[in-house]
């Protein structure tokens, strides 16, 4: 019963993107072919598009749902997880992210984030670069016209305790809107896009530690010679080769 309510909620948020994208002749012709369950032909398609607005978060949630039709799981996650990188608060995306990830044959799982770490995640998100830089700004300047307040017109109410408490907070949201911005334009996780991709312990191929399963997101370490050291979702690390692997 739960398996069938997940497919129909699938579909019902494939519909609810379609009706609601911007519709021109490329993205016509790819609804249609997905509609048609011409999944290969929608992703020709969809595939065009991405190539032109690379920053159209329906669109990769769209090619998320027509590789997840064509049974491609790993390249049901990357678009899903593409569309959730540039839209964070993409609901329907994350929801299909979930039921995909599902399907994944011995899914590896995740260790979980203490409450801190998640926070500071979701606070520092791409979403939120602009907000806090506006926010670091506007503080600076405060700071500044009370700083010239004080030293021309010197008020009472005015004390070196507020300044440097004012100070902090700005420093604060200087450091979390640095931290956005990083985030925004980083790339350092990947989705493994090959079937039980071999694991090795080091770059030079000397032992298999274990096989990855197809559809995994890992957070790329470093890059070596053809060859990416990876953090897996349970915290383990080890070598894949570059070609197993496309970045989000």
């Amino acid at each position: 019963m739960n398996r069938i309510l997940s497919i129909l909620f699938f579909v019902f948020c494939s519909v609810v993107c379609f009706a609601s994208a911007d519709i021109n002749p490329v993205w016509q012709k790819a609804n249609n072919f997905y509609q048609q369950k011409q999944y290969d032909s929608a992703i020709v398609y969809y595939q065009q598009l991405a190539a032109s607005q690379p920053t159209n978060a329906p669109l990769y949630y769209n090619l998320g749902n027509a590789f997840y039709r064509s049974n491609k799981v790993g390249a049901a996650v990357l678009n899903f997880e593409r569309a959730l990188r540039i839209d964070p608060d993409y609901s329907a995306a994350a929801d299909n992210l979930t039921l995909t990830q599902s399907r994944i044959a011995n899914k590896i799982t995740p260790i979980p984030e203490i409450f801190f770490v998640s926070w500071w995640k979701n606070f520092t998100g791409a979403t939120h670069a602009n907000a806090t830089a506006m926010i670091s700004l506007l503080l600076f300047i405060v700071l500044i016209g009370i700083l010239l307040l004080n030293r021309f017109q010197k008020p009472q109410w005015l004390r070196g305790q507020m300044i440097g408490g004012l100070a902090v907070i700005w420093l604060c949201s200087l450091i979390i809107s640095i931290q956005s911005a990083v985030n925004a334009h980083s790339r350092d996780a990947a989705v493994v896009m090959q079937s039980d991709a071999p694991m090795m312990t080091s770059n030079q191929q000397t032992k298999t530690q274990s096989l990855i399963p197809e559809g995994t997101t890992v957070k790329i370490v470093s890059v070596k010679s053809g060859w990416i050291e990876v953090q897996l979702p349970d915290g383990r690390t080890g070598w894949l080769v570059e070609t197993a692997l496309e970045r989000i």
